[in-house]
């Protein structure tokens, strides 16, 4: 069998083979004195063909690109010109490379790699490629968006918010956002509903969102104001030195006897006369709400409108109880002295007003309503170890005499007290038997109420969470465009990035770093 050398080679006709001594000629397919096959070449030829060019030195070039055009001719290839959406964009990340279509990224023109005038800004001249020295793993989600069209998905070795950043980065729009956050789970904010006529509108905004502008800012610091005032009347007005008192007379069992009550003057008082002032405030704010809101039915389902409500009624019960109150015996006097009395006390649900003004106290309502599970073990547990260590202290102390628990419902505020780690000292046991089951209340309360703690506090953390990026979206949103771009066009290996206060600003101080 001779050797590879010496196998004729067919279909090429190879340069420098003059040189090695050795004749091109046509090769027998298998048996000689037939005519050679026509067509492709066969794997004798092509083998022959390779380790000649592989044993060859850099002379053997044009033999190369001999048979590259050859090829094409013999399979009808015509050489195609590359369009400009087929061009490949090389995409450094930290060190990595990424290779994609620049028609792949046209297809998002409002985001970072889509706007050929915003990624020029990261763009390396010396080496022909975008650097950006961003997160590694996160850029492979960001790139699937490019080529899936739209859908976006993290990888699973990038955190959440580490993600969400290069999101905001990359500038794929508030629509990619809400996919992200509607996949990862997170609440979907409602939409604000509006009233359609505009009038209306400017007012629901001023009254009723403090943060839509500066007037809005300034109505809601009156409101504020008004309610400190009226809580600061309800208070003051209690101290003895403002109390005016009068001498009833009253039957009990046949008896009669003398009894001094609290009747206030009210047309002629100050605190009235204030109290007023701040009703007339509340009930304008309220009436223009109603009036002015999109929806009449969902105003009555808001809790802070239902608190507005409640806060100026014991007013107008007052000021009725008053006008009726000279033609009244002094029975019904003192029945409503009695209605009053109780009436008067729902004015201190009007603190809860501030609620509509300060962010913290909806944050725990909303806390206190996402953890109501929680909150009602806590409170199921708590109940049964009132039961529970109630019964064994009243048997505890049965045999002594100067015991305090005379029977389990009188240890029920011992039990409580105890278990919530409070321990007033006005009911305490005195046998050994009764110190015992008091150690053991006392460990079972802090047992107790320390479970559902942390499911308490991680519902705070994501609601505190959620709020503080909504006011960071409110404040990116006022910011103008025009000067972010302008401050990152610049072609380039020196573009860099420097992270100042929220925002994405261009460094030319610093050479291909951030």
């Amino acid at each position: 069998m001779s050797s590879w050398k010496e196998m004729e080679v067919s279909h090429f006709p190879l340069e420098n083979s003059a040189r090695k001594g050795e004749d091109v000629t046509h090769c027998n397919d298998s048996v000689a004195g037939k005519e050679p096959r026509k067509g492709c070449p066969s794997c004798v030829t092509l083998l022959a063909n390779w380790k000649c060019l592989v044993n060859e030195n850099s002379n053997n070039e044009t033999a190369l690109s001999s048979i590259s055009r050859e090829c094409r001719e013999t399979l009808g290839i015509a050489p195609a010109r590359m369009e400009e959406g087929d061009q490949r964009v090389i995409i450094n990340i930290a060190g990595l490379r990424f290779e994609t279509k620049l028609r792949t990224l046209n297809e998002f023109p409002e985001t970072l790699l889509g706007d050929p005038l915003k990624r020029m800004a990261y763009f390396d001249s010396m080496r022909n490629e975008y650097f950006f020295d961003r997160n590694r793993p996160s850029f492979d989600g960001i790139l699937y968006y490019y080529q899936s069209g739209g859908k976006i998905r993290r990888p699973a070795n990038v955190p959440i918010d580490v993600f969400a950043d290069e999101i905001t980065f990359y500038q794929l729009g508030n629509e990619a956002m809400d996919q992200f956050r509607e996949d990862e789970g997170f609440i979907k904010e409602a939409e604000i509903p509006l009233p359609s006529n505009e009038y209306y509108k400017q007012f629901w905004l001023l009254f009723e969102y403090p943060e839509s502008s500066n007037a809005a800012r300034g109505m809601a610091l009156v409101s504020v104001l008004v309610i400190i005032i009226s809580i600061l009347i309800f208070c003051i007005e209690t101290l003895p030195e403002f109390r005016e008192e009068k001498d009833f007379q009253l039957s009990k069992d046949g008896k009669n006897f003398t009894e001094k009550v609290e009747v206030p003057n009210t047309f002629t008082d100050p605190f009235f006369v204030i109290e007023t002032a701040c009703i007339i405030w509340f009930s304008f704010e309220l009436a223009v709400r109603f009036v002015v809101c999109p929806s009449k039915s969902k105003f009555f389902q808001n809790l802070l409108n239902i608190i507005d409500i409640v806060s100026i009624i014991p007013y107008f019960v007052t000021l009725i109880t008053e006008l009726n109150h000279e033609s009244e015996p002094v029975g019904q006097q003192n029945m409503s002295l009695a209605i009053l009395r109780i009436i008067r006390l729902v004015r201190v649900f009007r603190i809860f007003k501030l609620s509509r003004h300060s962010t913290g106290l909806q944050i725990l309502g909303q806390t206190l309503k996402a953890s109501m599970r929680e909150l009602g073990l806590l409170i199921f547990f708590l109940f049964i170890g009132v039961i529970l260590f109630s019964s064994a202290v009243y048997f505890a102390e049965a045999d002594e005499p100067k015991s305090q628990f005379t029977s389990i419902p009188d240890g029920f505020w011992w039990a409580v007290v105890t278990m919530t780690t409070v321990g007033y000292g006005d009911m305490c046991p005195m046998t050994v038997g009764g110190k015992i089951v008091g150690t053991l209340c006392a460990i079972a309360g802090v047992l107790t109420i320390a479970l559902p703690v942390p499911v308490i506090v991680s519902n705070f953390n994501y609601f505190y969470h959620r709020e503080t990026e909504n006011e960071e979206k409110q404040c990116l949103a006022v910011e103008p465009e025009n000067g972010q771009l302008a401050s990152l066009v610049k072609v380039g290996s020196d573009a860099s990035l420097n992270k100042n206060e929220g925002t994405y600003t261009h460094d030319p101080a610093k050479n291909g770093k951030s």
